[in-house]
């Protein structure tokens, strides 16, 4: 997706203390050690009952393109500690230079819905590559999977109608704007406003006109009349410069006129007052017209709860351009991904599992090598087992709630399953074939149909059954009271 990544290096796209312990592992003589790590988030967004995936194409671009270059190597040379002196040895920005992205990875792939504490990507290689990674990683997978999900969200709400995406002006910047743009349309939005997207992407590109051509002509009136003679074929008024219904009432004039020219009026769009009155108010007057064809659009500030509210109210809107509130994902700054070590081993050695101990159990890490299977009955998504990928599953399994271990569910080896984490990465060579984002949009909406509405609610969502496999928990209660013995002595 984005070209940016082949025209220079973005190794350095991190955290510092990703290269202070990869030096440090360096000097430790640790270079040869494997790892594993998993990347998950731990909370829901928007107080919802799903998530959808996003940002794995720039993920592949991200790691197929990985390198340090002799700038990189340069401006870390120069970098000092406390003490005045180099912080890193030549010797080891020497073995930057020659580093190159040999691990495993496997993700989800994109459009696919989730939960928390399921691993979104394994990153499987080298202790050292594996550290690097851990930022950009997160960067790349939490921002779009947010949005994806946000957009979703304004989808579901819309009931059908198309959504259009309009946040380029209100984007966190030039690459948020970008990334917001291909995020949304996974999660089902349908065009954008964001011309260098569709140009890049191929996402169908849609807009109107702004109050300030109403206002660069002497009358509303002849604003519309001029743009229709200049785009006969693609007039959607904005009728709320100066009154909405009278604007209404212009748009009906010339739309007389386009009916004339063999053309339609196609829409007009409301984007101030009380959206659920005006547009009735509108819908009334272009049939009483003969213009039960034309479609009310409507922005403003929209969002997936206004939207609902106003669908319930009986509003007349048949499009919604949704800007702000959709490409900042409002309500949720960010999406709380992390990305936690859960097995390491010396080269042809043994795995030993890790995981990470908190006062607070939702912060205890999963330890193991994490695959995550969803079972489907009646071809409907039912549950899913977060399990260890050397766990037999073949005669079905036991899957515990790891927050309360009296909530627990069988699932037999009759249902059928899918495995989610799928291979993306093979000792640092592609092996995944990215599907077109049509593509991927249609599998959002597919999977997403998958499921019961009653997660998709936006007031208490359903709680969709996901459990650690038992083995894999009982695993980890026990490694949890092995190491805080240790720790006590």
């Amino acid at each position: 997706m984005n070209s940016l990544f082949k025209q220079r290096s973005f190794a350095l796209l991190t955290d510092f203390y990703e290269i202070t312990m990869a030096y440090a592992y360096w000097k430790r003589k640790m270079t040869d050690q494997e790892a594993v790590f998993h990347l998950f988030f731990r909370r829901k967004p928007f107080n919802g009952g799903f998530s959808i995936t996003a940002g794995l194409e720039s993920v592949i671009d991200y790691l197929t393109n990985y390198q340090f270059d002799r700038s990189d190597l340069d401006y870390l040379s120069t970098i000092t500690g406390a003490d005045g002196f180099p912080l890193f040895e030549e010797e080891f920005l020497n073995y930057l230079g020659h580093l190159h992205f040999t691990c495993d990875i496997d993700a989800m792939e994109e459009g696919e819905v989730v939960f928390p504490y399921e691993p979104l990507v394994r990153v499987m290689g080298p202790l050292i590559q594996c550290q690097l990674l851990e930022s950009a990683l997160l960067t790349l997978v939490n921002f779009p999977t947010l949005i994806a999900t946000k957009a979703a969200r304004v989808c579901l709400a819309a009931r059908g109608d198309p959504v259009l995406e309009f946040g380029l002006r209100r984007a966190q910047g030039i690459d948020g704007a970008i990334t917001a743009t291909r995020s949304a349309y996974i999660g089902g939005c349908f065009a954008t406003s964001n011309v260098y997207v569709g140009k890049e992407l191929g996402i169908p590109v849609r807009g109107t006109h702004a109050h300030s051509w109403v206002m660069a002509f002497e009358s509303e009136l002849k604003s519309f009349e001029a743009y229709a003679e200049v785009l006969p074929g693609n007039c959607v008024f904005l009728v709320d410069t100066y009154d909405t219904i009278r604007g209404v009432k212009n748009a009906i004039e010339i739309g007389k006129w386009l009916k004339r020219q063999g053309k339609d009026l196609l829409g007009i769009r409301l984007d101030s007052g009380d959206l659920n009155y005006l547009s009735v108010e509108s819908r009334k007057l272009l049939d009483s017209e003969g213009f039960k064809d034309t479609k009310i659009y409507a922005s403003n500030e929209l969002d997936e709860t206004i939207i609902a509210d106003l669908k319930s109210q009986g509003a007349k809107i048949d499009v919604w351009g949704v800007g702000t509130n959709l490409v900042t994902g409002h309500g949720q700054s960010a999406l709380d991904g992390v990305y936690k070590l859960s097995a390491l081993r010396n080269p042809g050695g043994e795995w030993e599992y890790k995981l990470k101990l908190s006062e607070q159990m939702t912060k205890v890490s999963d330890p193991g090598i994490l695959q995550v299977r969803r079972y489907f009955k009646n071809n409907q998504s039912i549950a899913d087992c977060i399990y260890d990928r050397n766990t037999d599953l073949s005669k079905g399994c036991l899957i515990v709630d790891p927050f309360d271990r009296t909530k627990e569910r069988r699932l037999n080896k009759d249902l059928k399953y899918r495995d989610l984490l799928v291979p993306i990465f093979r000792k640092g060579e592609l092996v995944y074939n990215l599907p077109k984002l049509d593509f991927i949009r249609q599998k959002g909406q597919k999977e997403l149909g998958r499921f019961d509405k009653s997660i998709k609610r936006f007031i208490n969502p359903h709680i969709y059954p996901v459990g650690m496999e038992a083995s894999l928990l009982n695993l980890k209660i026990n490694l949890v009271h092995k190491v805080r013995r240790e720790l006590v002595g």
